[in-house]
Order: C-alpha cells, then sequence, then structure tokens
C-alpha cells in the first residue's frame, strides 16, 4: 500500500524593514516549486506590513513616530495552510502611550489563495450569527469588560487559524478598555463542523491524521 506524500510546512525567511526609529520584521516564504504563487503570497504579505504602517499614521494623526516595532507569528504552517499575524506598535512624541495595531492573513499555499472569514463556511450558512453567539458566551464566561454592549462580530471580523482553532479577535478599544489589550475568542473547529466548509482550511484542520 503506498503511503500519502505528507503535506510539508512551508519555509519562512525573516525579513527586515529597517530606517531611523523603525525596525519592522515581516516573513516572506522561500522555496515554493510554484513560484507565481509564491510572489503572490509574499506581495500580500509586504502589501498589509505597508498598510498597518499607514494605518498608525492615519489613526494616531501624527507625521512622525518615536518608535516604530513591527513583529509576526506564524499561527499555522501545516496541510497547505499558512495562517500568520503581523503587529506593529507605534508611539508619538507626548502622547500618553503607543498604539498596537495587528492583522492575520490565510493562505493556500498550493494556489496562493487567501481566505477571507466567510471563505472558512459552507455558502449560505449563517455564519455571523453562530460565531457572535459563541464569542458572547465567551465574554460571559471570561467577564470580559466591554465599552457597550457586544453586538456580534463583523462578517469580515479579524481572525486566524491557529491548529485546531478558529481565533476571533478584536482591535485596541473596537469593542473592550485598552488595558484589555486584543480580545481572542479561541474556537475548536470540531464545534463548527456543521456550517464549516469541509474543503477550506477548517476542513483541513478538522481531519485527524
Amino acid at each position: 500500500m503506498k503511503m500519502a506524500t505528507p503535506v510539508l510546512p512551508v519555509s519562512i525567511q525573516t525579513m527586515i524593514l529597517q530606517q531611523q526609529g523603525t525596525t519592522i520584521y515581516y516573513p516572506q516564504i522561500v522555496g515554493l516549486s510554484n513560484t507565481n504563487v509564491q510572489q503572490t503570497i509574499n506581495q500580500t504579505i509586504y502589501q498589509q506590513v505597508q498598510s498597518l504602517i499607514q494605518q498608525q499614521y492615519q489613526q494616531q494623526g501624527t507625521n512622525s513616530f518615536t518608535e516604530m516595532i513591527g513583529s509576526f507569528e506564524i499561527k499555522t504552517n501545516e496541510r497547505n495552510i499558512l495562517s500568520l499575524s503581523l503587529t506593529n506598535y507605534a508611539y508619538a512624541y507626548q502622547h500618553a502611550h503607543g498604539l498596537t495595531l495587528m492583522k492575520s492573513l490565510t493562505f493556500n499555499v498550493q494556489t496562493g489563495e487567501q481566505y477571507q472569514l466567510k471563505d472558512l463556511f459552507k455558502p449560505g450558512s449563517n455564519y455571523v450569527e453562530a460565531l457572535s453567539k459563541i464569542v458572547q458566551t465567551q465574554i460571559n464566561e471570561r467577564n470580559i469588560q466591554l465599552l457597550g454592549e457586544f453586538s456580534g462580530i463583523s462578517p469580515d471580523q479579524d481572525f486566524y487559524i491557529a491548529d485546531k482553532a478558529l481565533v476571533i479577535y478584536f482591535q485596541l478599544y473596537e469593542i473592550t478598555p485598552y488595558y484589555v489589550g486584543f480580545p481572542m475568542f479561541p474556537i475548536s473547529v470540531f464545534s463548527l463542523q456543521d456550517i464549516m466548509n469541509e474543503n477550506g482550511p477548517l476542513g483541513q484542520m478538522a481531519v485527524n491524521n
């Protein structure tokens, strides 16, 4: 009996964007046999790094920063799925404190497809309502302080995939006070099997092998 070929993780190279007061580390994938897919994914990552830089200037209403630091975390790198988070911290002179922004990207490393939250679920499934209920339950159970009443997630809510969990998260100040940090809500993929797209990344993670 022929053994199935294991799907190996992709190789990640750390790149650095550096100028006065700014040091940003970000990932680029290397060694993919399909160079077009590799280029597409790497361009998307770099564009998101640049977008976070621009968002800092816009949100903090300044044209200069004393310090800006960028970093990344690889959340999933298996079964042809790459899910990662990019963070950017920036401090402007005389501001009370700095601001950290985070964005996550999830790709199929075979096709180069970037997944949005809706792509993880069956067409027509009310994933927004289902996920909102789970998040509300966790808010109650964990006694998370909110800025106001929780009205549910958005259809394109921030997320990443970590092993066998979908992690829904919110930006600083989005639903909670600053001191809470990024409120994150891990949800087991097995609790989503009724609505998840079995051919998508959650379906890949739910396979027990």
